[in-house]
């Protein structure tokens, strides 16, 4: 018994759903499970939810159990400006300053970057990957990539797999303007 109809029951509101077993909307989805309402299929943040949940669970699944997306984010930004400070390289990965650190220490502790203090300012921590780490992400790479066909079903519409992938940059970026405007 699911929490969900348990507690119906408890309420006196009687069973969920009718004795055939389908949702009282008659929209069932797999295992009889009701479908997603259309207010949340029309709902911009539940898709995306939705979608980083899938990610999540086929990153686990095919790419790697211990590095994390934004370690590989973090990782893959290093490879491409080495030595630039970890506070300089936070907004290109996504991450506030606070989560860029930690995510820094943590790659640190595994001895796939290396932070070193800036000659100039004690306070600026400067990236490299070490040896380790290039080799770790040249095979995270590969699964990424690897992955990354898979959910594009095979990749084989390269024209409407960029303009799919600039669509989204240009939401993200949207998005993150409305985020950083006060409120209306």
């Amino acid at each position: 018994m699911s929490p969900e109809s348990g507690s119906a029951q408890r309420d006196g509101a009687g069973p969920s759903e009718p004795e055939t077993g389908t949702p009282r909307n008659g929209a069932a989805g797999p295992g009889g499970a009701p479908n997603t309402p259309e207010p949340l299929r029309s709902a911009p943040g539940f898709l995306v939810r939705r979608l980083y949940q899938a990610y999540a669970a086929a990153w686990l699944r095919h790419v790697d159990t211990a590095l994390t997306g934004p370690q590989f984010a973090v990782m893959t930004a290093v490879q491409s400006y080495p030595r630039v400070d970890q506070g300089s390289l936070a907004n290109s990965v996504a991450l506030d300053r606070s989560t860029m650190a930690d995510v820094c220490r943590r790659l640190e502790d595994r001895a796939l970057i290396q932070r070193d203090t800036a000659p100039a300012d004690g306070r600026r921590k400067l990236l490299t990957l070490t040896p380790q780490g290039e080799s770790v992400l040249a095979e995270v790479t590969r699964r990424v990539a690897r992955l990354n066909l898979r959910l594009m079903n095979g990749g084989d519409d390269n024209a409407g797999f960029g303009s799919l992938l600039s669509a989204l940059d240009e939401l993200s970026e949207r998005w993150e303007q409305v985020a950083d405007e006060d409120a209306v």
